[in-house]
């Protein structure tokens, strides 16, 4: 059962039912998280740097290359919405998208 780490919430660990589900899905199941469109892969609100296990992520959408090729989205960073976690991940949260409510580390 793969795991997702959020380094910098304290590195809380979750665990992951289904290696099959999109990594947002996975996050707001335990914690709240910044998204805006929906899921749709029309913004970057829901953002994640990959610190490790970029390779346990499926490979890059069409939109995230989209947002890369605009600067938008750097080369350790994924898209919640658009990834499906396949192994053991550690990520953060970036900093303009972190919820005010929250304490991160």
């Amino acid at each position: 059962m793969p795991k997702v780490t959020v380094r910098n919430l304290q590195s809380k660990t979750i665990d992951c039912e289904v290696k099959t589900k999109k990594l947002l899905d996975i996050l707001l199941a335990e914690i709240d998280w910044m998204h805006s469109c929906g899921g749709k892969g029309r913004c970057t609100t829901c953002s994640v740097i990959i610190i490790t296990g970029k390779g346990h992520l499926s490979p890059l959408t069409d939109v995230e290359l989209k947002y890369q090729s605009m600067n938008r989205l750097a080369n350790n960073m994924r898209l919640s919405c658009q990834c499906i976690v396949e192994g053991d991940i550690t990520i953060e949260a970036p900093k303009p998208y972190q919820l005010p409510h929250i304490k991160y580390s």
